[in-house]
């Protein structure tokens, strides 16, 4: 198990070394936008499963044997593709999602984290984050992952029905009961206010830190910053740089971890969709994904991504909004628009009002869109 801790000093000499070769190609360039929108989060998928549980809908596959060293390469050379074709010269925080991660060696972990440290800047306190099931990750192999370069575990818990699974397909035919809303409702409440009293902060509608322990990773996705998806599944949200262009795409890489690999191979990346996102889409995608934080979304936030229609310009003469206003379940003020404690707990009915309403205001006028990095 000393192994991965030499990978790990592996991960901080390439930091160094890249770090200085961008002190030279940086040497005298000022501050800009472009500079600015030069960083992400990384999330990388692991495909791999033990079992096929049946509440799980993501991109999952129970193989026969796994092609470890291949998978790895795959990985690594899609990552180094991604990063050169956006032009991210900052990786915030690494994500390592499934699938189940924690069924991969900490070789591959180390040798991802080596690749981007080699290709971008990864600084030494980046939040590395493995998602893992306890029943396969025993505590010798979590500190081998840990030496690895991992410093943040994700052990998720799911509440939540999801079309395509096995359980759906039961509760539609049947074979078990439907969960009772009403109830659902009631637990989570329930949970929101025992964890308020225990000091945690509700941060996210889904999420809850005490002592500041946000995940950074998250919060990237909720402010609706730039990411880059790696491995099969994966999901990314970047511009391309290079181009000429100011549109943020959205990428989707090949499902299927065989032919996906054959395309890396091929072309270095297994992109399979490219979808740009236009100007009211990635507000719509703004306002639905800030709203989700206890911060919401700020003017300062907004004005990044639209300098011209305000947030009171959207939403401050819409009486179905004041009427929210009113019944306090959204605040507008000075800081901007955010969701109250209570109405954090009913976004989803919240935005059938607002997602509409800018519509209308972005149909109404011509802001310019200056898509945030």
């Amino acid at each position: 198990m000393a192994v991965p801790g030499a990978r790990a000093r592996g991960w901080a000499a390439a930091a160094k070394t890249a770090q200085r070769r961008r002190r030279v190609e940086d040497a005298g360039a000022s501050p800009s936008p472009e500079m600015a929108s030069r960083r992400a989060a990384l999330y990388v998928h692991w495909p791999y499963c033990e079992k096929r549980c049946s509440y799980c809908n993501f991109n999952k596959y129970i193989p026969r044997g796994v092609q470890e060293a291949a998978m790895r390469n795959c990985l690594v050379t899609e990552a180094q593709t991604l990063l050169q074709l956006s032009g991210v010269r900052r990786v915030e925080s690494v994500f390592f999602g499934g699938g189940t991660p924690s069924l991969a060696s900490p070789h591959t972990v180390s040798a991802v984290l080596e690749a981007v440290a080699r290709t971008a800047h990864l600084p030494a306190d980046s939040e590395v984050t493995l998602e893992a099931n306890p029943t396969s990750a025993s505590g010798s192999r979590l500190a081998a992952f840990g030496a690895a370069g991992v410093n943040r575990l994700s052990i998720g818990l799911q509440l939540s029905l999801e079309r395509g699974t096995a359980l759906f397909a039961q509760v539609q035919q049947g074979a078990l009961p439907a969960p009772d809303p009403e109830l659902a409702a009631e637990m989570y409440q329930k949970g929101r206010a025992v964890l308020r009293e225990a000091g945690f902060r509700q941060y996210e509608v889904s999420n809850f830190a005490r002592n500041g322990a946000l995940s950074t990773h998250n919060w990237t996705y909720w402010q609706c910053g730039q990411y880059l998806g790696v491995g099969p599944g994966a999901h990314g949200r970047f511009m391309l740089q290079g181009t000429g262009s100011h549109t943020r795409e959205a990428r989707i890489q090949t499902l299927e971890p065989d032919n996906w690999m054959k395309e890396v191979m091929l072309s270095g990346h297994g992109t399979r969709k490219r979808v740009p996102l236009g100007k009211l889409e990635l507000l719509e995608e703004v306002l639905a994904m800030g709203l989700r934080t206890d911060v919401g979304i700020t003017h300062q936030h907004w004005q990044q991504f639209e300098p011209q229609l305000t947030l009171n310009d959207v939403f401050g003469a819409s009486e179905e909004v004041k009427l929210l206003l009113e019944q306090g379940l959204l605040l507008l003020d000075d800081r901007g628009l955010r969701c109250s404690w209570e109405g954090l707990a009913v976004l989803d009915s919240l935005l059938l009002t607002l997602l509409p309403r800018l519509q209308e205001a972005w149909q109404q006028g011509t802001p310019s869109l200056v898509p945030g990095g």
